[in-house]
């Protein structure tokens, strides 16, 4: 966004961030009912709209307290097709719809998350809470997008920021991509900085969080590529390459999500040659007319295969690529993780009935 741009949309930015405060005092007030699911509730969320990395987050937790629980994620699931309609994405064991109803994140969550946790995709969270205990037996959630949620009691509430870009421009939407004031995340019971190891001065950032959160707990993270899955082009299956292989070609990425540049940037770190990027809309629906364009220039531009996210690989499986097509795994590390664990084991014995 350019700087006249941003000038331009300053006053609509002035008014949202009044109407939120207006909307978290009547909270406050009881005008707007806080619901208790009756069981624990972890939350993760954030300040800004794009990717800081905490869907990866939601599945970190998620699989960990999936071990011996019944958990189950709530999730909004945007980009579906209805997004009134509630979807049951997953029942812990079995996966019960499709990319196009449950939303791509919703949808991955439940394909990395099978036997682990369930997964909902409904805007009104507190009534599908209430769905899942009565005909899941779900005694735990997790809920994702969380922060601006206030509508769910939680027993911890987790923010997460991304390290290369905390605040944005330090305004809020549509004049920047703040959702809330830096200062609001006082109301965070602890803070995940994402991406550390791509960030520069973190122990700043670090302690300018501290001061802002009236010195909350900071964890570290960083995001790192697991391994590459073929995306499989009907009617026959790609011959596939390892990384290593990969590596020593050149490759083409594309991908829609909210933060681009983290998946080109890890890329490069991790010794990809890229000779083509090409950027959608954050939960952009693919056709095949997007596909042919995009192997025509990366086969241009010199690309030997193809690279892209997960989260867009989902929407991708009935489409035809005439080069080699992977999707990139990304997972996060928690540097200070027996912490963090620890920290969400006492919250949900805590709030256990």
């Amino acid at each position: 966004m350019n700087r006249a741009t941003t000038v331009a949309l300053s006053p609509l930015g002035g008014l949202y961030g009044v109407a939120m405060k207006a909307r978290r005092a009547l909270y406050r007030r009881g005008f707007f009912r806080t619901h208790d699911a009756g069981v624990p509730l972890i939350s993760v969320g954030n300040l800004t709209l794009g990717g800081t990395g905490k869907t990866p987050l939601v599945e970190w937790i998620a699989n960990r307290l999936g071990v011996n629980r019944r958990v189950c994620v709530l999730t909004r699931g945007y980009g579906r097709a209805d997004e009134h309609r509630r979807v049951i994405v997953s029942s812990g064991t079995e996966i019960l719809s499709n990319a196009a109803e449950a939303g791509d994140e919703a949808f991955l969550l439940a394909e990395k998350l099978n036997s682990r946790a369930a997964v909902i995709s409904d805007a009104d969270r507190a009534a599908a809470a209430r769905w899942a205990i009565e005909n899941l037996g779900s005694d735990v959630f997790v809920l994702d997008d969380g922060f601006q949620n206030l509508g769910l009691a939680r027993s911890l509430d987790i923010v997460t920021l991304d390290a290369t870009n905390p605040w944005g421009n330090r305004r809020t939407f549509p004049a920047g991509t703040l959702r809330e004031r830096p200062e609001e995340i006082a109301r965070a019971d602890c803070v995940v900085l994402t991406r550390v190891d791509e960030a520069d001065e973190v122990q700043k950032l670090e302690r300018e969080i501290r001061e802002l959160s009236h010195g909350r707990p900071v964890f570290h993270s960083r995001m790192k590529i697991m391994g590459l899955r073929p995306v499989k082009s009907p009617p026959e299956e790609q011959n596939t390459a390892s990384p290593e292989e990969i590596k020593l070609s050149t490759v083409a990425a594309f991908c829609g999500i909210g933060n681009p540049q983290s998946l080109f940037t890890q890329l490069q770190n991790e010794g990809y040659g890229l000779t083509y990027k090409q950027v959608f809309r954050d939960h952009y629906v693919y056709t095949q007319t997007d596909i042919d364009r995009i192997v025509a220039e990366s086969i241009v531009a010199g690309a030997r295969c193809l690279l892209t996210t997960a989260k867009d690989e989902v929407k991708l499986r009935a489409l035809r690529f005439d080069l080699p097509c992977y999707a990139v795994d990304i997972t996060i590390e928690v540097e200070e993780e027996d912490q963090f664990q620890s920290l969400i084991e006492e919250r949900v014995s805590e709030a256990r009935p």
